[in-house]
């Protein structure tokens, strides 16, 4: 039988059906699934899509926050070898019907009434959708008269039914998986246009679990059942996929949900995990939430902190000289921090036990990585992307260099172009192509098999990669300048006051930035500054912030050569918002909708 996610949990239950494979809470308790009750459970959906007809290639959608019935509708519908289809919880009405009319979805899994009520509003545009299985029945249960729609325990028991009444279907149904089957139509976040279907493969999978699991891609020792992650980014999203599902599958990690995102940083100290992963705009907001902390601390308590956060900058600074290893001088430092500030401040923020943490899915400032490699939280910078299972190049422990994406991982081939810069790989985890779109398709693949990331990038010391931007965001002033906004953008960012920064000047004589606001942490430095404000927009329109923020472009442009610096920056009104068509799901900037949107501000600057 050919061996997938869904094969190793069913071992799993087999060789440790009592040991603890998920952690969830239930009205503020954490609940346990054992590897046993897991599998029981990944049986019953599997069962209950048959009773419902799904068949081979059959598309079935997942619309929810990260919780246990996530994975058992994605491992259920792959163990009837249908295609699992994951929707972002925050996407809008019109994109719900864009991502399940676009995939032919048949049947939905919808978190709550929230979820339904957005599907049932679009529901005229998708014929092919049958049913609509609810997980939360309040305000749907009794009240709503759709008769497409399923509530999540009467399914289950469409599923037990069918399971007592035709045991062999399901391992039959299992025995004819192959390799090429589609096992996940994940969703490009489309910047620049309609959201793509990059399809994966089960042997797609399985070659990012033998490269990062069992080949130790990531962590070193591999990750085993002895670790434990927080699973809280969206499970629709590639790199969580890899981290909540088929790291669990494949080695044991035990994996806890987190409530919901605004709970993030409460269930961190809760689980304190040993692996973790995030984008970069979750180090960017803990970073932000250490400097609000310590400017509230006592004289007495603020005095140390920062006396001890410099000494981290030196360690920081030594760990990346070094590749990530600590010198004597660097450990002996480290130690005395352990003791004074380190052991409370990594568990304040929920990383006292984090021996393996990364950053992906976007450039992130080198002075981010530099604080947690400071403060004893071994960081490493990593990257991949749907199209390539997310299997491309990692920071190995002891080998990392900081402002690049590291090396490229065993089993992958990387290349450059000498023309364009653009990164290009080649492995079998390359995807079988875009959904319904072969246009598109043949444009990413090349007939030998090479990927073009749309990446640009350059090696350092012939070992490491370093990404400058993507192809589509590169910069050329009127003057012929190519720039990377990325670079400036990130450096803006490092300070805890912005959140968003989107550097302006393609065909321009300068460059400009529309610059965003971390709202929090402004507003606790306007606190205490005594500067009153009332909304958002009424505080990044005070002039004590603008100086503030000034001050930060100032300093950021002081960096880079004068072609390169920000001349003139305008505040967004309002902060950016993904339902507003300003963000995408996964909070990268749309930059042509922004440009759009807020034109007048830009032209204010050139005018």
């Amino acid at each position: 039988m050919t061996k997938t996610v869904v094969t190793r949990v069913r071992d799993r239950a087999s060789s440790m059906p009592d040991r603890v494979a998920l952690r969830a809470k239930d009205f503020g308790i954490w609940q346990e699934v054992t590897w046993a009750r897991y599998w029981a459970n990944v049986e019953l959906v599997a069962h209950a899509l048959l009773k419902l007809g799904v068949q081979p290639g059959d598309r079935v959608a997942v619309h929810s926050e990260n919780r246990r019935e996530w994975l058992y509708a994605d491992l259920g519908t792959v163990a009837v070898r249908a295609i699992t289809v994951g929707l972002y919880p925050t996407n809008p009405p019109s994109e719900v019907a864009y991502l399940l009319g676009h995939s032919g979805a048949r049947v939905l899994i919808a978190e709550d009434q929230e979820q339904v009520d957005k599907v049932l509003a679009v529901i005229d545009e998708l014929p092919e959708l049958e049913w609509i299985v609810y997980l939360e029945p309040r305000g749907i249960r009794n009240r709503y008269e759709n008769p497409k729609l399923l509530w999540w325990d009467d399914f289950l028991a469409l599923g037990a039914a069918h399971r007592d009444e035709f045991p062999a279907e399901l391992p039959a149904r299992m025995a004819e998986t192959s390799p090429d089957d589609i096992m996940t139509l994940i969703y490009t976040s489309g910047t620049t246009g309609p959201p793509k279907g990059a399809m994966l493969t089960v042997a797609n999978v399985e070659f990012a679990i033998g490269v990062l699991v069992e080949g130790g891609g990531f962590t070193s020792p591999p990750p085993s059942e002895k670790d434990m992650t927080l699973s809280y980014l969206p499970l629709c999203h590639v790199a969580e996929r890899i981290f909540t599902t088929w790291f669990s599958a494949s080695s044991g990690v035990q994996v806890h949900f987190a409530e919901s995102i605004e709970t993030v940083q409460a269930n961190l100290r809760e689980v304190q995990p040993t692996i973790l992963f995030g984008v970069p705009r979750i180090w960017e907001k803990v970073l932000a939430g250490v400097t609000i902390g310590v400017s509230s601390a006592s004289w007495l308590k603020r005095t140390s902190t920062r006396f001890w956060l410099r000494v981290a900058d030196r360690i920081g600074a030594a760990l990346v000289e070094s590749g990530g290893k600590h010198t004597g001088s660097s450990r002996l430092l480290y130690g005395l921090g352990w003791l004074f500030c380190f052991r409370a401040l990594r568990a304040r923020i929920g990383m006292r036990r984090v021996r393996y943490a990364s950053s992906g899915a976007a450039p992130i400032a080198p002075e981010v990585l530099k604080f947690f490699m400071g403060i004893g939280v071994p960081m490493h910078e990593v990257y991949g992307m749907t199209e390539n299972s997310a299997i491309a190049t990692a920071n190995r422990p002891g080998r990392v260099k900081v402002g690049t994406v590291g090396e490229p991982h065993d089993g992958v081939e990387l290349r450059i172009d000498p023309e364009t810069g653009e990164i290009q790989t080649r492995h079998a985890g390359v995807f079988a192509g875009y959904w319904r779109d072969t246009e598109a398709t043949s444009r990413a693949v090349s007939p030998d098999g090479w990927l073009h990331t749309g990446d640009v990038g350059e090696w350092v010391d012939g070992t490491h990669v370093k990404i400058t931007d993507r192809m589509k965001d590169i910069i050329i002033t009127a003057g012929g300048k190519n720039i990377s906004p990325s670079e400036l953008e990130n450096a803006l960012k490092t300070s805890p006051y912005i959140k968003e920064a989107v550097v302006v000047g393609d065909q321009r004589a300068y460059l400009t930035a529309l610059i965003g606001i971390e709202y929090e942490t402004v507003g606790h430095w306007a606190q205490q500054h005594r500067i009153p404000y009332t909304t958002y927009r009424d505080l990044s329109e005070k002039p004590e912030v603008l100086k503030l923020v000034q001050e930060i472009v100032t300093s950021v442009n002081s960096r880079f050569a004068s072609v390169e610096q920000i001349k003139k920056f305008r505040m967004f009104p309002k902060e950016l918002d993904h339902e507003d068509g300003e963000l995408t799901a996964t909070q990268k900037v749309k930059r042509s909708a922004l440009h759009k949107m807020f034109e007048p501000l830009v032209e204010d600057m050139y005018g």
